[in-house]
């Protein structure tokens, strides 16, 4: 039996022998290397903390103590080591561990949320708590991997440093090598001292003594603190967190699992907030992925281990937008590009090869992305800011109050949009289309395929009085759906039989339409398809075909609420047409992790589903039969639709 199959608990993890462990670190790292291997997953941030995580488990006290992992995607060694381990082969697969730490699964995860940045926010509020309860509990929060470029980060930290009471450890995983390895003995000897609660109190005294003296007291105390503070500098750059006026040990080398357990250590001693600095190398034990020079295997597809090669794919809906963006900054010098932290994996990798003072990565800050975006475009740019669907929703007030406030030219492209399904419910995009909804003049398109996203692309960005968006899903791209008409500024893309039923698919659901009118026609009911292109705002054409028809069926990968279909009820009521509408969409519901088709199937949202609902319905004389509850139908109150106007209208160009 292995040294992992023996640890059920951190607390196993105590007994063990300096040979032992280093062991255990070697079988975690082939199992991470195993399972990722199969499935995908965050593989190099993994391998660079197993040292790291270890010292936590050893030094700390978990579930009593808490661990607060940011973003969650560096906690497969965490799950190894409270239990799970056994569990490897069934991650991210439905009914499997989930990709981050889970509430579900076991009493050492407390945080799940997968967005960046948090962790401290959250450590600070628990080890309020628990000094206001007086309980005897430390908190840890490991934070790296970027998510100190996030704003609420610091936001947090200026709190947690008037805090001197919070029993709070913040281990910093700094896996970029933005400062200089450990100096050694002396270094790790300046740390214990400056975390011995004896050592400030001894400089309060000579502060209060030396300061008392006329004259020459303050200088000399002045003199010496100087020399100390130089002192310490020299060897450890430690400077920015002290003048918050937090304890700093470090830097450490992360993947001395001894110095690590010194450092953390040393920290728990101090009884208040005091900041570890680890340095790690993503990727770490795991030849493939510390050579992989783009992000050292941060979450690769299903790879093969002894070359390291992942799986061959076709090409997904960010490469065609990745193409469509170099084209553009070709014919547009005004075009400029902006993400969080997301480079290659929203495929701007591409457009800043090619435009390198045009590209700009901020961080994992979203807020300061969508406002600088909006100088940009007072400044006579047109950015083009791209993200994850579900990371905009960090920056809705900057997109409402600095974007469309100012009426400014931004376009925010938005992947994996809707279901995404492996990551779970943080990273379904399933949120955009209802909460951009309430942003006024804010136009969003949905395209049904390739084709069209260039298309909508480059309507977007002709749009220099008002925000745009363009949201697409995870994965390969349909094959293009040609459309048979035009309705505004709609495609038809199936017109058969009678006005019985009319479908508007929104964006991806649309191949899903075209084959639910297939269905019903066999079934003999007559049905038009269309895609609305624009989905805000509501495009006239379409309450002129809803009234010409006996049902109206609204289907998107979107949350159900407040999004497309219910904003196109609103329309229809305004308008005073009485056809009876079936909104079908994502329920209300954070969705657990699972293959997208997997998901779509059991919340409804395919095709034989969708054309069994649309036949009842029609057999029971449009009753508002609701097949179950992701289909509903909301009441649209006394609010009033946006009237569309062309997209490319410039009339009121307010760059500057």
């Amino acid at each position: 039996m292995g040294v992992l199959e023996s640890v059920s608990g951190p607390r196993d993890l105590r007994s063990l022998t300096d040979a032992e462990l280093d062991l255990l670190a070697s079988e975690i790292r082939d199992l991470l290397v195993r399972s990722t291997s199969r499935v995908g997953g965050h593989l190099g941030p993994n391998l660079g903390v197993v040292e790291l995580t270890i010292a936590i488990h050893r030094v700390f006290d978990s579930p009593r103590d808490r661990v607060v992992l940011d973003t969650g995607h560096q906690s497969y060694v965490h799950k190894m080591l409270t239990g799970r381990a056994s569990q490897f082969d069934g991650l991210r697969q439905e009914g499997g561990l989930s990709g981050y730490p889970s509430q579900a699964e076991s009493p050492h995860d407390i945080v799940e949320n997968s967005h960046a940045s948090t962790a401290l926010s959250y450590a600070d509020g628990l080890a309020k708590a628990y000094r206001i309860r007086g309980e005897d509990r430390h908190v840890v929060a490991v934070i790296g991997d970027g998510a100190l470029t996030g704003g609420m980060a610091w936001e947090a930290l200026n709190n947690i440093a008037v805090a001197p009471d919070s029993r709070l450890v913040i281990v910093v995983n700094d896996n970029g090598r933005s400062y200089t390895p450990t100096v050694g003995g002396l270094a790790t000897a300046l740390s214990s001292l400056r975390t011995d609660p004896r050592y400030e109190h001894v400089l309060d005294v000579v502060k209060k003594r030396l300061n008392a003296v006329p004259g020459v007291g303050p200088a000399a105390y002045d003199a010496l603190h100087a020399m100390k503070k130089g002192l310490k500098d020299a060897l450890a750059p430690q400077g920015l967190f002290e003048d918050l006026g937090l304890k700093y040990v470090g830097p450490v080398d992360g993947h001395d699992r001894a110095a690590m357990e010194t450092a953390l250590t040393q920290a728990k001693r101090f009884n208040g907030p005091v900041i570890v600095h680890a340095l790690t190398r993503k990727g770490f034990g795991y030849d493939a992925a510390e050579r992989h020079e783009a992000d050292q295997f941060h979450s690769p597809q299903p790879f093969d281990i002894e070359s390291g090669e992942e799986r061959k794919r076709g090409r997904i809906w960010t490469d065609f937008f990745s193409d469509a963006m170099v084209d553009l900054g070709h014919r547009r010098k005004d075009v400029v590009a902006i993400t969080a932290a997301m480079m290659h994996p929203v495929g701007l990798d591409a457009f800043e090869a090619h435009f390198p003072e045009r590209t700009f990565d901020v961080g994992i800050a979203e807020q300061h992305a969508a406002t600088s975006a909006a100088g940009l475009a007072m400044g006579g740019l047109h950015p083009v800011v791209a993200v994850y669907a579900t990371f905009l929703n960090r920056a809705f007030d900057q997109v409402l109050m600095d974007v469309a406030l100012h009426r400014c030219g931004v376009t925010f492209v938005l992947d994996r949009s809707g279901v995404t399904g492996d990551d779970g419910a943080s990273h379904n995009g399933m949120w955009d289309m209802s909460v951009l909804q309430v942003v006024p003049g804010l136009r969003l398109a949905a395209p049904r395929d390739a084709t069209r996203l260039r298309e909508l692309l480059d309507e977007a960005v002709q749009v220099d009085e008002a925000p745009t968006v363009v949201r697409f899903p995870k994965g390969a791209p349909p094959a293009d759906v040609s459309a048979v008409d035009r309705a505004g500024g709609c495609d038809v893309l199936v017109r058969s039989g009678a006005r019985d039923v009319l479908v508007v698919a929104v964006g991806s659901m649309a191949t899903t339409a075209v084959e639910v009118a297939e269905r019903l026609r066999d079934q003999g009911i007559g049905v038009t398809v269309v895609d609305p292109r624009w989905v805000k705002p509501v495009d006239p054409a379409l309450v002129d075909l809803a009234r010409e028809h006996r049902l109206v069926v609204s289907v998107e990968d979107n949350g159900v609420q407040g999004g497309c279909g219910a904003s196109l009820l609103q329309a229809l009521v305004a308008a005073g047409v009485r056809t009876p509408v079936q909104l079908h969409g994502i329920p209300q519901e954070f969705l657990g992790h699972a293959k997208r088709d997997v998901i779509l199937e059991r919340i409804g949202l395919t095709a034989q589903h969708l054309a069994r609902g649309i036949v009842e319905a029609m057999a029971g004389d449009l009753t508002g039969h609701l097949p179950d509850d992701s289909d509903t139908v909301v009441d649209p109150g006394e609010a009033q639709p946006e009237v569309a106007g062309p997209p490319g209208d410039r009339s009121r160009d307010r760059r500057g």
